[in-house]
Formats: structure tokens, C-alpha cells, sequence
């Protein structure tokens, strides 16, 4: 079973994260890899098949947000190295929302981050919708509250997300970053672990 496009768990089990600089470096690779391919690069896709499109028509806001929601509790979930996010959903995404330096300044109280959570997060993913009369946007600010109805920018998001993930990524590929590559370990092992077994 592949854990990311070319790279087995078996592949995976082989890489010496306590002694070898080399395998670190390759396991983010293979992390990078593995986002890419199930998240971003989707996104990307959809994001360039409406770049010509008016703003007015364009249709695939649902979708790319939907996707970008989900990556946000998936990071989260790797910096602190939870195997599984069963049950604790909410409090992973909105400490998502809460430690982020492109998220957090729109999402300062937890009121903010419960609501975001509660009426984007799960409005799209369970209901296909968002639960309040805010709209998806490709223009504008990350989050517009200033004007009702509200207004979430799904192309900021993204580019957002995608600069938290270069940072993090950043932040594993340095050796002195113990913490992070530690927690980031634990989650990679139970993916492997899980797919040992699919």
C-alpha cells in the first residue's frame, strides 16, 4: 500500500528517522508528496480551470474550500501528532484556526472559530452548504465581516494554506526542530500502521 504517489509503507518502515539526516529529508519529501497529491494539487486544478472566469460565474467555490477544510484538521493533526482526529474534530480545527499566523488574525475569539467551524467546516462537509447566509467568494478578504452578508475569499484561503504548509515543511526539513518532527513522526507511523492493515 502506497502512502504517498510511489512511496510504500514498507518504503516507509526502511527510513531511519533517529540517525539519518538523509531519511528525514526524504520523509518530508514524501509528506510534501502526499499533501500535494490528495489536497493541493486538486485544488490547484480547479482553481486554473476558472482563472479566465468572471468572478460572478465561477463555480467550483464549494468544492476548493471543501477540500482546504479538510487539509486545515490534517496539518493540525501532524503538528501534534494525533493518529486520528476521531471525536475531536472541532477542537483540532479551530486550535488549527487559532495557531495559524494567516488564519489567526481572522479568527481572534473562539466564538470566531467555533463559528467558522460549525457553519463553513461542517455546513459544507455534512450539508453540501454553509449554514448561515455568508457567501464563497474568489475576491476580497480572507474573511469579510464587515458587510452582510459575510464573505469568505476561498482563493485567499487557499493561498493561505498553501504558505502554512511551505512554512511547515520548513520547519520539519530543519534538524533543530525536534518538537515538530517528533509529533510529525507519531502521525506519519499510525498512517503507515493503518495501511498496513487496508
Amino acid at each position: 500500500m502506497d502512502i504517498a504517489p510511489s512511496f510504500s509503507v514498507e518504503e516507509w518502515k526502511k527510513l531511519d528517522l533517529e540517525n539519518n539526516e538523509d531519511d528525514w529529508q526524504k520523509a518530508v519529501s514524501v509528506f510534501k508528496d502526499r499533501i500535494y497529491a490528495r489536497y493541493i494539487d486538486p485544488v490547484d486544478l480547479l482553481v486554473d480551470a476558472e482563472k479566465d472566469v468572471d468572478p460572478k460565474n465561477k463555480r467550483f467555490g464549494f468544492t476548493t474550500l471543501a477540500i482546504d477544510l479538510l487539509l486545515m484538521e490534517t496539518l493540525q493533526a501532524f503538528k501534534e501528532g494525533l493518529p486520528d482526529t476521531s471525536g475531536m474534530s472541532a477542537q483540532v480545527f479551530k486550535r488549527f484556526l487559532e495557531q495559524s499566523s494567516r488564519f489567526s488574525e481572522y479568527f481572534k475569539t473562539e466564538p470566531e472559530r467555533r463559528e467558522f467551524y460549525t457553519q463553513f467546516r461542517c455546513g459544507i462537509l455534512h450539508q453540501a452548504e454553509v449554514q448561515s447566509s455568508a457567501l464563497v467568494w474568489s475576491v476580497g478578504d480572507l474573511y469579510d465581516r464587515t458587510s452582510f452578508p459575510h464573505t469568505v475569499n476561498r482563493m485567499f484561503i487557499h493561498r493561505a494554506l498553501k504558505d502554512d504548509l511551505d512554512d511547515y515543511l520548513k520547519l520539519l526539513r530543519d534538524p533543530m526542530s525536534k518538537k515538530a518532527r517528533t509529533e510529525f513522526k507519531k502521525k506519519m507511523d499510525a498512517i503507515a500502521d493503518r495501511e498496513a492493515f487496508v
